[in-house]
């Protein structure tokens, strides 16, 4: 299944069907035809959000069903995202398999450096060319503005502690950040393991703060895509 599907799916269920019904048991039952008991864990996974030990959070991610096929973003959203490269290296945080790299690596030929990070890189394509670092995205092994480029799509809607991540996107970003999560709302039972939800791109506005001078925040199909050029390269460029 691609985004485009699950985006439509998701516009009749967070914008059509009522809260009432989305949070009640009715919607629950449902939705355990689909995934049977996996829909009720994850309802528990956001309750216990603050108390998850390290080993709960990456027993659930490891056997977590893998809804689209190699990479989570539109055609739309990857479209943006490789004609936004600047630089010449690129580091991908919340890489998963490694597909978006690919994409990236074939519109951008000039590129002399691209790394993958994920928590879990077990199922990564392992792709000629590209470099794989296993690390959490709140404590990056890198140094202050390594990458040119710094990519996170589909990761901080997934992270409790989110202005700590986005800081460390900042920090390792030399000359561009790009951001891409889900528009959506919260209700107690969805199909995702998700803990932060901006049902607009002023609430990703407001998460990212403070937002630089040059940046750029659109709905792009029901998800958010965001990018700015960090502080530093903003006074560089004045001087």
């Amino acid at each position: 299944m691609n985004r485009e599907t699950t985006n439509r799916i998701r516009f009749v269920i967070e914008d059509l069907l009522p809260p009432i019904l989305r949070d009640s048991a009715l919607f629950r039952a449902a939705a355990k035809l689909v995934w049977g008991e996996h829909i009720v864990k994850l309802a528990r996974f956001r309750e216990r959000a603050p108390f998850l030990t390290a080993g709960e959070y990456e027993d659930l991610y490891r056997h977590h069903p893998r809804v689209h096929a190699g990479t989570d973003n539109s055609a739309a959203c990857i479209a943006r995202i490789v004609d936004a490269i600047d630089g010449t290296s690129v580091c991908d945080v919340g890489c998963g398999t490694g597909a978006l790299l690919s994409y990236i690596r074939a519109a951008n030929p000039g590129l002399t450096r691209l790394t993958g990070v994920d928590f879990v890189v077990d199922d990564a394509a392992r792709l000629d060319g590209l470099e794989y670092v296993a690390a959490k995205i709140e404590a990056l092994p890198f140094a202050d503005g390594e990458f040119d480029t710094v990519v996170c799509t589909h990761v901080i809607e997934h992270v409790l502690d989110y202005r700590k991540a986005i800081a460390e996107l900042r920090r390792i970003a030399r000359r561009r950040l790009i951001i891409v999560v889900p528009r959506e709302r919260e209700y107690r039972y969805s199909f995702n393991p998700h803990f932060n939800f901006f049902p607009y791109t002023h609430s990703f506005l407001r998460a990212v703060h403070p937002v630089p001078q040059t940046h750029l925040c659109i709905d792009i199909g029901r998800d958010i895509f965001y990018c700015e050029e960090p502080v530093q390269r903003d006074l560089e460029q004045a001087a």
